[in-house]
């Protein structure tokens, strides 16, 4: 009898126990997205714009200037820490060029690539302005600022002519299908089996205007500015995270 209770024993500890259920399929993917360079960027940047907004409301709600000057800090702490993780990106842009030189489509290609070439240059100009700020070298940082956010304007321009091609093409082929006028239904049907030319455009819309405003053409608010940086860096995470929300070739 009590080498059965044993064996019995035995068994029950050799048999495989139920796992417990539990939620991975979204922390999974938070982990691995975290774990990409280009991830721990759009996620910096998103807190980084979304402190921009909070300072700036906490100005209008007549906040203490101590608050507002530690919103202040992480946002700029946020910028630093991206400016390092994008350290040396330009060679992997310039690379990705090289080969958007090699697209069929003549518009596809010559987009594609003068936006990464002009992408290449301002995070050339950025890698400069952290160096300046970690003390590493003695240059003008207003005057490379505003190199920067001119290449940034050149490739986002780029990009949103690319993003307008997509968009007529798509339109025409609608047209040849349905022979009638669009209609709102029907645009918004568009948008939806192409969410990756929807999500580029609305990216690039919000994009354009940072730089035009820290240039001086377009005069916005920092919480807007803030407001469009937050939108623009979803876009980009939901395209990193889903590959149907990025445009292909990029």
């Amino acid at each position: 009898m009590k080498r059965r209770r044993k064996e019995k024993k035995k068994v029950g500890l050799l048999t495989p126990q139920p796992k417990p259920k539990v939620p991975l399929c979204a922390m999974s993917q938070f982990v691995k997205f975290n774990n990409q360079t280009a991830g721990r960027d759009k996620l910096a940047r998103l807190l980084q714009y979304a402190s921009r907004v909070t300072w700036y409301y906490m100005l209008k709600c007549n906040a203490t200037h101590k608050s507002v000057d530690t919103v202040k800090s992480l946002e700029f702490t946020l910028s630093t820490f991206r400016k390092l993780l994008r350290m040396g990106r330009f060679l992997d842009t310039l690379y990705g060029a090289l080969t958007s030189m090699n697209y069929t489509e003549a518009m596809v290609r010559y987009t594609s690539t003068f936006s990464k070439i002009a992408h290449a240059v301002y995070l050339f100009c950025d890698n400069l302005l952290w160096m300046a700020r970690a003390g590493f070298a003695n240059i003008n940082t207003d005057k490379w600022s505003v190199r920067a956010n001119k290449c940034w304007l050149y490739s986002v321009t780029m990009s949103l002519v690319r993003d307008i091609y997509e968009i007529n093409r798509l339109l025409e082929a609608n047209r040849a299908k349905t022979n009638q006028r669009k209609s709102s239904v029907s645009l918004l049907k568009l948008a939806h089996q192409n969410k990756d030319v929807f999500v580029d455009t609305l990216k690039n819309s919000c994009d354009i205007l940072i730089p035009l405003t820290a240039l001086g053409y377009v005069r916005l608010s920092p919480g807007m500015v803030g407001i469009l940086g937050v939108v623009s860096s979803v876009a980009g995470i939901a395209a990193l995270i889903n590959p149907t929300y990025k445009l292909c070739p990029p």
